[in-house]
Formats: structure tokens, C-alpha cells, sequence
């Protein structure tokens, strides 16, 4: 398991940390009865879990972090009252080429547009480029998640690849968009902010 120093966890409002297997799936369970916040979250079908299929999902993470080494699940809590909000993951690690997949989405619809998702963006690029030392990250986006859009090339991601009408969703069909962030020019963004 990654031991990651508290402060590279934390922002101004948000911080990222583990799964509590009591409270967290209640939350979890409410946030997959959002049709709103699935589609933007997932490319796949999906439906309503319950807090018992969440808290099973739960210890199956855990498992595949630790069994697999090439999966970090981190929770989004509101720094106010350690408030579970969203989730953030890098998946798809291939060490072997240092590139792996980031997702992340605030769950909670009263937390959305205020500014969450970039600090916590902020923080697991922080883990995938200093923590990891990761190559390169990837971030898929369906072409109607404007939001995330605008967040990912606020960060200075490229468009790679876009597969056009490869997805499904509200009765059209939509371009999944494939952007790209290297170490270097993250390193090189940060420097230019600081």
C-alpha cells in the first residue's frame, strides 16, 4: 500500500483519503440513485447498488489495491466536516511504461461547482506525478460531460484520441474523448503557476 504524506492529501477544501467500510456505502448507495452524476461518472451501464452491493464493491477494491498494486481508490471529503463528497481513482497502472487512467466525481449535488473537482484534481495528479512518478496519465470523457471537459484542459490535458458516436446515453450518440497529461508538462504547468 502507498504510505502518502497527510499534507499531499490535502487542499484548501477538499483532501483525498480511504474507504470507511460503515459509513462510506450509505453514501456510495445514494450517489448511484443519481442518474445525473452516473452518466457523468461511468462509461458503462450501470444501476442503482444498494449500501450492502457498495460495501461488498468496497472490500473488493481493497483487495485488488492491495493484491494487484495497480489500482488507488481515494475518497473526496470536504475539509469543513470530513464529509464523503466524491471519489477519485488512478487505475490501469502499467508500471512498465508509468501511464495509467484517472477518474474522479463529486458525488454529492450540493458540493458540485465549487471548485472541488479541481482541488482534487490538483491532488491525484499530485499523487500520479510526484507520488507514483508516473509517465503520463489518461483521462476518458464523454463529449457531453462539459464540465469535465473544461476541467481536464484547464490542466493543460490534449486531446488524443476521439471516438466518434461511441457511446450511447439520454437517446444519442456521443464522442468519447481521450485526453493526455505527461509528467513534464504538469511539472512545467506548475512551475508556470508558481
Amino acid at each position: 500500500m502507498l504510505a502518502l504524506q497527510p499534507q499531499l492529501l490535502e487542499e484548501t477544501d477538499v483532501c483525498l483519503g480511504g474507504i470507511d467500510l460503515q459509513a462510506h456505502p450509505v453514501v456510495e448507495s445514494r450517489w448511484t440513485h443519481d442518474a445525473e452524476f452516473m452518466r457523468l461518472m461511468e462509461l458503462r451501464p450501470v444501476c442503482p447498488l444498494s449500501p450492502a452491493t457498495v460495501k461488498k464493491r468496497y472490500e473488493a477494491i481493497a483487495m485488488e489495491m492491495r493484491d494487484e498494486g495497480n489500482l488507488f481508490y481515494f475518497t473526496i471529503r470536504a475539509r469543513e466536516d470530513d464529509r464523503l463528497i466524491g471519489k477519485a481513482l488512478i487505475e490501469y497502472v502499467d508500471w512498465s511504461s508509468g501511464n495509467g487512467y484517472i477518474r474522479l466525481g463529486i458525488g454529492e449535488p450540493e458540493s458540485r461547482r465549487r471548485g472541488y473537482g479541481l482541488q482534487a484534481l490538483r491532488l491525484l495528479l499530485r499523487c500520479a506525478f510526484n507520488e507514483l512518478n508516473l509517465f503520463r496519465v489518461t483521462a476518458v470523457v464523454p463529449a457531453f460531460n462539459e464540465a469535465a471537459l473544461r476541467l481536464f484542459q484547464k490542466f493543460g490535458f490534449i486531446e488524443e484520441t476521439r471516438r466518434r458516436d461511441a457511446l450511447y446515453s439520454n437517446g444519442e450518440f456521443w464522442d468519447v474523448i481521450g485526453f493526455g497529461l505527461l509528467n513534464a508538462e504538469w511539472r512545467e504547468s506548475i512551475q508556470g503557476r508558481g
